[in-house]
């Protein structure tokens, strides 16, 4: 795998927690820790990721020398790697599909999640990719990769997964966001599309118009434009 150094447990607390308290030791660009199952895994806006054995549960160091403001590109140049491997591992008729800010779908379903965290200059990539489990009891459809028809193992998936964020990665440094986000609209929504957002704990509803060069969501409102840098949306008015 080149550039990363993988770590493996069979149980964790949290991957992230693990590849944070590494970080702060001095660990490596390139340290990765993997886990069978994590007994407190944690996604975006404090909410608990389910993760039973049988998925991939995942935290990668990286230290790009990139400036801070940049770290929250990184979000979506793994959403780009995520989506690329499981586009490799699912049959050719099915195409994974971004939601903003970091989520990944197939055919409307969640199959993965991502968690950026920044400790001192390292940034931490946790992500979680459902191959065989999907959680029950969430208020949002979720899939596996069996069950949207693939066949991977967990290694397998982590294999690939690696590969492609370092060429993502890559990518990144050499040529900035612009070519990024770009790829990244073309898996999202269709420019138009009706979106409900959270964002700061108001609703608010509106026509997808893209994504800025910075990151943020761009909704159209009856009000104007507003720029989304944090929160939740979902498609529907």
């Amino acid at each position: 795998m080149g550039l990363f150094s993988v770590t493996h447990h069979k149980i964790i607390g949290s991957t992230n927690d693990e590849a944070r308290r590494l970080a702060a030791e001095g660990a490596p660009h390139g340290t990765v820790v993997h886990a069978d199952e994590q007994s407190s895994g944690r996604g975006r806006l404090t909410h608990t990721w389910v993760s039973p054995p049988g998925n991939l549960y995942i935290s990668i160091l990286l230290r790009t020398g990139e400036p801070a403001f940049r770290t929250a590109e990184l979000s979506f140049v793994t959403a780009l790697a995520v989506a690329d491997t499981v586009d490799t591992l699912l049959p050719p008729q099915t195409r994974a599909t971004l939601k903003w800010p970091n989520d990944v779908l197939v055919t409307g379903a969640k199959i993965a999640g991502i968690l950026l965290e920044q400790v001192d200059e390292a940034t931490i990539i946790g992500i979680g990719l459902n191959v065989l489990q999907a959680p029950t009891n969430i208020p949002y459809k979720a899939t596996t990769i069996v069950a949207s028809g693939g066949i991977a193992s967990v290694e397998g998936a982590r294999d690939i997964l690696l590969d492609r964020l370092a060429r993502h990665v890559e990518a990144w440094s050499r040529e900035g966001f612009a070519p990024i986000r770009d790829q990244w609209l073309k898996r999202s929504y269709p420019v138009g599309a009706a979106i409900r957002a959270n964002s700061g704990g108001k609703p608010v509803t509106g026509a997808f118009a893209g994504m800025d060069a910075d990151g943020a969501l761009l909704l159209d409102t009856p009000s104007g434009r507003l720029r989304i840098v944090a929160g939740d949306v979902t498609l529907g008015s």
